[in-house]
């Protein structure tokens, strides 16, 4: 195993379109959201050391999850554990992250990932990881993993290469911001569009270089407390003064202007978990379509259903068609799947169970 690999895994997210199970207190990536016995941040980290150190792998998250991470994942120590006293979006926490790595190994190749996305055939994902890291440890390249795309997605980014680049690894066009659902279709049918699923790498020398770049003021801001960073003092620079940094993701920041992005089109099966539809695609069904998650279930005239419970819960339905039924703690939720990007709304109506 390569001592210069790192991993940063970004688990700051609420998950919102997962209420009532996901919420501010305890958000999905703390949950076992499938059903295998191992929550979405266990699966992201367990993946990620069959190819890098455990040791190397930094968690990326808010203060207030502190404890939860360092429960779900007892194999990392407190200072692996990178927190944002504030809600600044993905460049600042990348940047502070990758200065903290850069301290304790220069020649440092990294990964960032989302900590709460689904993937199928990690053999293949760490296969496309593993060539990543060797096109990184010898270019200066800022590098991500593309999904191919399988229908037109107005909800994901659009990473574009040249259709002509006969290349494993393809130099980056342009990324396109989500688009409509008539410009997602010509997205399709052009052949030479990705997904963008957040998935970067690239080394240590490269990222700083980008920010140096791109993003002077940010660097300057979290530069100076570079002596301060893996020692005693990096917490009371942080909490004074993380709050100072622009708030921008990391690909308006950096990706979009930089003119050495390259991508790898990924091999393995990928779905980011954002809604509870998208997790029921990925879920086993039986031969009414309805997908079941801890319940013990007996329904009539029922189809296309996905149903929630925590373990021991017995559910009963009867004429039932395309709607998510989730069950926790105090709270019940069935609602229509066609209507789920509007369950979010009453995560500020409805008391946390």
């Amino acid at each position: 195993m390569n001592n210069n690999y790192y991993a940063v895994i970004m688990a700051g997210g609420v998950g919102s379109r997962f209420w009532p199970v996901s919420t501010e207190e305890f958000p999905k990536q703390f949950h076992d959201m499938l059903g295998t016995g191992e929550t979405l941040i266990q699966k992201t980290f367990n993946r990620l050391t069959r190819i890098i150190p455990h040791e190397n792998i930094f968690i990326l998250t808010n203060d207030k999850y502190n404890d939860q991470v360092l429960q779900q994942l007892p194999q990392i120590k407190q200072e692996q554990v990178v927190l944002e006293p504030a809600m600044r979006n993905t460049a600042p926490c990348i940047l502070y992250a990758s200065l903290k790595i850069k301290k304790l190994n220069p020649d440092a190749v990294m990964v960032v990932a989302p900590s709460d996305h689904w993937i199928e055939n990690e053999d293949a994902f760490i296969d496309n990881l593993s060539r990543s890291f060797e096109y990184a440890e010898k270019e200066n390249v800022l590098m991500t993993l593309g999904i191919q795309p399988t229908f037109p997605n107005t909800g994901y980014g659009y990473i574009e290469y040249n259709k002509s680049d006969n290349n494993a690894v393809k130099k980056v066009s342009h990324f396109r911001e989500k688009p409509d659902y008539e410009t997602a279709k010509a997205f399709l049918s052009s052949g030479n569009f990705l997904w963008n699923a957040g998935i970067f790498i690239w080394s240590i020398k490269s990222i700083i270089s980008a920010f140096q770049k791109f993003q002077p003021a940010m660097y300057a801001l979290f530069d100076g407390g570079y002596n301060n960073y893996n020692v005693e003092g990096e917490r009371a620079f942080i909490d004074e003064n993380y709050v100072k940094s622009d708030n921008i993701s990391i690909d308006y920041a950096v990706m979009e202007s930089a003119d050495n992005v390259y991508v790898i089109p990924a091999t393995f099966g990928w779905n980011d978990l954002g809604t509870w539809g998208s997790l029921y695609d990925k879920l086993n069904k039986d031969e009414n379509n309805n997908a079941v998650i801890n319940a013990e279930v007996f329904m009539e005239n029922t189809t296309n259903n996905i149903i929630r419970t925590d373990k021991g819960k017995t559910v009963v339905i009867d004429g039932l068609d395309n709607f998510i039924v989730v069950d926790r703690g105090d709270i019940l939720l069935i609602y229509p799947k066609n209507k789920e990007q509007e369950i979010k709304k009453f995560i500020s109506i409805v008391p946390s169970p």
